[in-house]
């Protein structure tokens, strides 16, 4: 289960309820004309499931002996997939692992390469393009490290992109087995489709119970259900200029991923030039709790007045660690916290942070989740999928779409084929 609370108000006049009925409607638009394929993603890759089935039952032995999941991927090819694991890996103990290739820094690919043995591993490569210049660089680096021959090692490697794509059309030439992203879900989307869905349940979590959360949740929202999203997007589009960052803090060391993968759904989607040649966007800050409250936290309290916070707070950690009644010499300022324990303790620092923003009138809000679980994790991850589609429907922009990527990708191409 999970609560979602304001801790600010404002008005909300005829114009602003005009704007908020144009936006949903957007969004069933979107939905119903297959704008954006997320929306059917909770449904479609429920047969995803028996195919994946059918994959580990069918691979002559080399899935049972795997003990690593090694995903080949950056940004929406990785960065879900990565936060989910991250959230649930420390509840199972007999899971595969999943290891992550993502960025081409020469130093943390030799150190992940030199822990990983060929025989033991399943080596996934992700890019919805098929062609994404850091992925298949270093799948390159690991046929070549591991001395791996295509057509005997073939099974230890599976692919998921769009269909048609080079990186498909590769597994075709080696026979090597393809999951297909539907042509109409964006990468930063993509964590409940073929990208998300294959390494997680090849790893062994229950992907079918994150697929029902995020199908419950997004089903109460097109009820009209979930309010709360339509009131967030809005006041922080009507706000952009006065609010133009947004702070996700997260309580819980297992959120970090998930606040990386926000960043870049926020960001990606929300950065852009609308219909009238203006500028708009909200930049998402990710910050772990209490960690960073001994370092952003100044800046927030007291630096500009220009930023919205959202918490997420776990409500049972699951792991009951008490505080010791230690008694030590000049250390005693803190015996207060003896007797409770961990969940208490960061918990009551999330609940304490809050209440001294709102007394600073900081627009605040904060999600709670009762607990850790991957229907939770569904719920929360179509959340905010369906947050940033509605702000950007409120900033009549395109939200599936990242042009401003694409300068970068074509200048380093320019750079690499000129020192050839």
């Amino acid at each position: 289960m999970i609560q979602f609370k304001r801790y600010f108000d404002f008005d909300l006049n005829d114009d602003a309820q005009k704007k908020m009925m144009n936006a949903f409607g957007s969004l069933v638009y979107e939905k119903e004309k297959g704008v954006s394929g997320y929306y059917n993603l909770p449904y479609d890759s429920v047969n995803l499931l028996k195919e994946i089935k059918n994959y580990m039952l069918n691979e002559d032995g080399v899935y049972e002996s795997a003990k690593n999941i090694v995903v080949i991927g950056i940004g929406g090819s990785s960065l879900g997939t990565k936060a989910i694991n991250s959230m649930l890996k420390h509840k199972y103990k007999n899971i595969k692992n999943l290891i992550f290739l993502e960025n081409p820094d020469p130093v943390t690919i030799f150190e992940n390469l030199s822990e990983i043995k060929k025989e033991n591993s399943i080596f996934a490569v992700v890019s919805k393009s098929g062609g994404t210049v850091e992925t298949i660089s270093i799948f390159k680096t690991v046929l070549s490290f591991f001395d791996m021959d295509l057509s005997q090692d073939r099974k230890r490697v599976i692919v998921i992109s769009d269909e048609g794509s080079p990186l498909c059309k590769f597994a075709d030439s080696y026979n090597i087995k393809a999951f297909t992203i539907p042509d109409n879900v964006g990468g930063r989307f993509s964590v409940l489709s073929a990208v998300g869905v294959v390494p997680l349940a090849l790893s062994g979590y229950k992907v079918e119970d994150m697929l029902n959360g995020a199908k419950e949740f997004m089903e109460n929202f097109f009820d009209t259900k979930e309010e709360h999203i339509a009131l967030k997007a809005f006041f922080q589009v009507e706000n952009y200029k006065k609010y133009p960052m947004n702070i996700l803090f997260s309580y819980a060391d297992c959120l970090e991923d998930f606040t990386k993968w926000f960043v870049q759904l926020w960001a990606e989607s929300l950065g852009k030039i609308d219909k009238n040649a203006n500028n708009v966007g909200l930049t998402p800050i990710g910050h772990i709790g209490s960690v960073d409250q001994h370092s952003f936290l100044q800046l927030i309290m007291q630096g500009p007045k220009d930023k919205t916070v959202t918490f997420i707070k776990i409500k049972n950690f699951e792991q009951d660690i008490k505080i010791p009644d230690i008694e030590l010499k000049n250390l005693t300022k803190s015996d207060y916290t003896a007797g409770y324990s961990f969940n208490d303790l960061i918990n009551a620092e999330c609940d304490a942070t809050k209440e001294s923003m709102t007394a600073q009138k900081i627009p605040v809000d904060m999600i709670i989740l009762d607990k850790i679980n991957e229907s939770n994790i569904g719920a929360l991850i179509m959340y905010f999928e369906l947050l940033t589609s509605y702000a950007g429907a409120l900033f009549d922009i395109n939200t599936y779409d990242q042009p401003g990527v694409e300068f970068g990708k074509k200048i380093l191409i320019k750079k690499l084929r000129r020192k050839r």
